[in-house]
């Protein structure tokens, strides 16, 4: 089975967790392409001192020295790079020019004839033309327990919310947000990890749910979870005040 995975150009998690998946993917899968976008950790498109302003002003001075330090580290380190990655396994790189939904940058994912898309970090909204593209769909990788947490920074929010459990959904994607059917879902303890730690653990189980979810559809054993949208929460990208109440309640970044 033929796999694209779309992502963008993420420098902090994501190299390793895709060498994860490359290395445990069933044998009867494979990804051919890697669409890369621009990283854009806050849901739109910002200049790079547009996304440095922001983390400031939100998250404050500790954060702030935290990300940058893992940033330039990510810049020194050659082989937590995406690309490097995906050169070091013979996976094409797909640069898109245009939106990820315009008739060029259809054709261009077209042209690997994909039997299935994967959407990992991806920060554009599909439209009809990407999702339904692949003859086995395209999914899409969120961590968070659908329905509740759709949109943004999940881990940030469970946490602020005091939850006791999160977890993992890995849904076919549609034209609503976060919005489809679930194929697979991981539900864990949030215990005592720091935002950061569950960022890593949740990423690293998605990859995993990924995994579950290929052999599924390989199999065609694919046993649909209700995303049910009355019992939704949705959230965005939490302000100052969000950040003061996080921190009030004793949660921790790293």
């Amino acid at each position: 089975m033929r796999i694209v995975i779309i992502t963008q150009n993420e420098p902090f998690y994501l190299a390793e967790n895709l060498r994860f998946l490359i290395n445990k993917l069933p044998e009867h899968s494979e990804i051919v392409a890697c669409v890369v976008n621009e990283a854009s950790p806050f849901g739109k498109k910002e200049t790079f001192f547009q996304k440095i302003k922001k983390t400031y002003n939100v998250f404050g001075f500790r954060f702030f020295i935290h990300y940058a330090l893992k940033f330039l580290k990510s810049k020194i380190d050659v082989s937590n790079k995406v690309n490097y990655v995906l050169k070091k396994n013979n996976i094409p790189l797909i640069s898109l020019e245009n939106n990820i939904n315009h008739k060029n940058s259809v054709k261009e994912i077209n042209a690997y004839k994909p039997d299935l898309l994967i959407s990992i970090l991806g920060n554009q909204i599909f439209k009809e033309q990407i999702f339904n593209l692949a003859p086995k769909g395209c999914l899409n990788l969120h961590t968070a327990l659908l329905p509740k947490y759709r949109g943004l920074m999940p881990t940030f929010w469970v946490l602020k919310n005091n939850e006791k459990f999160t977890g993992i959904s890995v849904f076919y994607v549609d034209s609503g947000i976060d919005n489809g059917p679930i194929l697979v879902q991981e539900k864990i303890e949030i215990k005592n990890r720091t935002q950061e730690q569950l960022i890593i653990d949740t990423k690293k189980i998605g990859m995993e749910c990924i995994i579950k979810s290929v052999d599924k559809i390989y199999r065609d054993d694919i046993k649909l979870i209700e995303n049910d949208a009355s019992k939704k929460t949705y959230y965005s990208f939490p302000t100052k005040k969000d950040v003061e109440i996080f921190k009030s309640l004793g949660k921790k970044f790293f």
